[in-house]
């Protein structure tokens, strides 16, 4: 039982948030009753954090941002896979919006040097862009989040609301059927939602494991984005709420 629940610990670290659907998929043989036994343990004794669907590691912050540099190592593989995905279908000579985080600054390293006027309130995602000749980019403005390196506050909301964007690629750290697509942070939460209204496409960059969690505030609906962009893991019943919605999953 020891050894069980140290494998879970550090399962949970590893990939940071996880679903109850992926904690039985990576331990087939435990019951479901035996794991929500585990897990409600591991949280009584402070070495996980449980959550509506899941369980998420110690090392989130309640309502602040994980560090940047972690997320950037939790599911490489998958984060790659998206970005070169949502990097096939960009666009030379539209107005884009960057989100900030670690899969967004994926997609910035891979976007093609070709004309696009590109906003972004993701410092590493500005960087990453800067070695482009061609597209013309604009870092917006605000108080600078250490933790996620972005930059956040009133400011680039102020911005924003001036703006309109062809297509808005937007990171998001979990979505359920019953919330929608949810993140960690007020602020990240209100600039998500005004990139969306000033956007005319939005593109949501989420990896499986997310599916089934929820957290403190809601961003949107499914009905409100355009195009998922996923690792190709998602769930039957997450593929066919999208088809019912009408949203692209790629």
């Amino acid at each position: 039982m020891e050894q069980r629940r140290k494998s879970i610990v550090e399962f949970v670290n590893r990939e940071g948030a996880v679903s109850f659907a992926s904690l039985k998929a990576a331990f087939p043989n435990v019951s479901e009753m035996t794991l929500r036994t585990d897990l409600k343990f591991l949280d009584q004794v402070n070495q996980i954090i449980r959550v509506y669907g899941g369980a998420k590691s110690v090392n989130y912050v309640v309502g602040t941002d994980d560090l940047l540099s972690r997320r950037s190592e939790r599911n490489k593989d998958k984060k790659v896979q998206i970005a070169e995905k949502a990097a096939a279908v960009f666009q030379a000579n539209t107005t884009i919006f960057l989100d900030s985080g670690s899969t967004v600054t994926e997609l910035a390293r891979r976007i093609p040097d070709q004309d696009c006027l590109v906003f972004t309130t993701g410092i590493d995602c500005a960087c990453e862009l800067a070695k482009r000749k061609q597209p013309i980019v604009h870092l917006l403005g605000g108080r600078l989040n250490r933790t996620s390196m972005c930059v956040t506050g009133v400011t680039p909301l102020t911005e924003l609301e001036r703006l309109h964007f062809d297509v808005a690629f937007l990171g998001i750290s979990c979505y359920s059927q019953e919330a929608g697509f949810g993140c960690g942070s007020e602020e990240d939460c209100e600039l998500k939602r005004v990139a969306i209204r000033r956007s005319a496409r939005t593109v949501m960059l989420m990896d499986s494991a997310k599916i089934g969690l929820s957290s403190t505030y809601t961003v949107c609906g499914l009905d409100e984005v355009d195009t998922v962009i996923s690792d190709g893991g998602v769930d039957r019943l997450f593929a066919e709420a999208c088809e019912t919605s009408g949203v692209q999953l790629l």
